[in-house]
This record gives structure tokens, sequence and C-alpha cells, in this order.
């Protein structure tokens, strides 16, 4: 009876052993599946792997955001965080990506892509794509705002009319004043210029994307705080609705006690 028990365990120990070899086989070559191909090829492979992961809830939340679901799938940023890092930098793929048309392709697109390789046009072409808020601001702090040619695009998109293309030129603002650590005061100087003369749209979406950038500006440091402070009162006074709540909003913070301690220190 010992015999037989010893005889049943070794030969389970040598199965498992067999089996070892198997799985790391498996493991690899799924690796290997997962890097080749075309990148459209590619992309689809990521766009089946976000439909995996994908709900109805998730979806259908997204109206609550002010997001359009026509074109999503119905994945949450924890998913298209995580299959970017797994996908890794590709610029290829995350051009694919960006002509599926779908809102969660083209938000990973926008985490694989390269910033250093960006062209001008790259930005332009997205840009016009853009049609909603979430999709606008992944694009600029996860992308544009580390490429070569953001300063330039703060500029030209913020004489624009087309809504996301000028809420994009202050989302990048916005960007830059956390991302662009060598930057000069004086390049920010210039963005409180622009945000003065575009405070006054009171489309929702630019508006709040104004706001969002004057008073990021203003965090920086104690010098652009106070050159922010003077923008925001000068908006404050403003008989613009919309210029005067950019205004009162961005004041409320940039002179809170808690904005002079973070500077202070």
């Amino acid at each position: 009876m010992k015999k037989a028990v010893a005889k049943k365990t070794i030969a389970k120990s040598a199965a498992k052993k067999a089996a070892a070899p198997r799985k790391r086989a498996t493991k690899a070559t799924q690796g290997k599946d997962e890097a080749a191909g075309t990148p459209d090829t590619r992309a689809q492979s990521a766009l089946t792997w976000l439909k995996r992961h994908s709900s109805k809830a998730t979806r259908d939340g997204m109206a609550r955001y002010g997001l359009p679901s026509d074109r999503a799938v119905g994945a949450t940023m924890a998913d298209m965080l995580a299959l970017a890092k797994r996908l890794g930098r590709d610029r290829a793929l995350a051009a694919a990506l960006w002509d599926t048309g779908v809102y969660e392709a083209r938000m990973v697109a926008a985490m694989v892509d390269d910033p250093a390789q960006v062209t001008a046009a790259q930005m332009d072409r997205w840009c016009k794509d853009f049609d909603n808020w979430g999709i606008c601001d992944t694009v600029c702090f996860k992308l544009f705002d580390r490429a070569p040619h953001a300063w330039a695009k703060v500029t030209q998109w913020s004489g624009k009319r087309d809504e996301f293309v000028k809420r994009a030129a202050f989302a990048l603002l916005w960007g830059l004043t956390v991302h662009d650590k060598h930057a000069e005061d004086a390049k920010f100087i210039d963005g409180l210029r622009l945000i003065e003369r575009a405070a006054d749209d009171d489309r929702n979406f630019v508006k709040k994307a104004v706001n969002m950038a004057l008073r990021a500006t203003g965090k920086r440091n104690r010098a652009l705080n106070a050159a922010a402070v003077a923008t925001a009162k000068r908006l404050a006074d403003s008989p613009n609705a919309a210029a005067k709540w950019v205004g009162k909003d961005a004041l409320r913070e940039l002179t809170s006690p808690a904005m002079t301690r973070r500077l202070t220190a």
C-alpha cells in the first residue's frame, strides 16, 4: 500500500515538472504573438482586449460626465492605463489605434505614442478629431505637452473658433505648467495674456479650460502667482459674465491661505 502511494506521488511530481516548460513556452509564444503583426492587426488585438474588459454600465455612465458613448466600448481608465503599460511605447501602433476612432483606443494611443517624435502636423490632425473633453485633455496631458511643438500650438490653437481646438490650447497650457520643468516664467506670462483674451468665451468646455490654465499657472511659483492673481482680478471686474466667473473662481484658490503656505514652502 505504501509503495503504491509513493509511486502515485512520484508520478504527480513528474507530471508537474513536465508541464512547467510547456506553460513557460505558452507564455513566451503569447508575448511574441502580441508583438507580431502589422500596426493595424496589433490595434485590433488591443481593441479586442479593451472590449473584453468593458461593461455596459461603464459605457452608460459616460453620459454623466459629458462623454459620448456612441464610439466607446465601456472600458475604465484603469484598464486603459493597464493596457498602455502592457503595450509600451509604439508610435506606429498609436497611429493605428487613433485611426480606429474608438474612444478608449484613442486614449491608449496618447499613452503609447512617443512625444519626442510627435510632429506639428500630427498635433493639428489629432486636434481636429477632438469631440469631447476627455480625449482632448488626455491627449494634451499624456502626450502633446511633452512634444517639441507644444508651446507653438498653445498660441496657435488659442485663436481658433472650434470649441475643442480652443479648449486644447488651454488644456495644453495647463499641462505645461506641470510637465515643462524648465520653461521660463516669460512663457507663462504670455500664456496669461492668451487666457485674458479668451476668458470671455462662454462655451462651457472653453471657459473651464481657461479657468484651469489660469489657476495652474498661479500655482507654479510665487512670481507667477502674483501675475495670475493680477489677471484674475481684472477678469473678476469684467462686465462679461464668462470672464467674471473665470476671474472670481480662480481668485478663490490663488489667494487662499493654503496656496500661500504652499508657495512659501
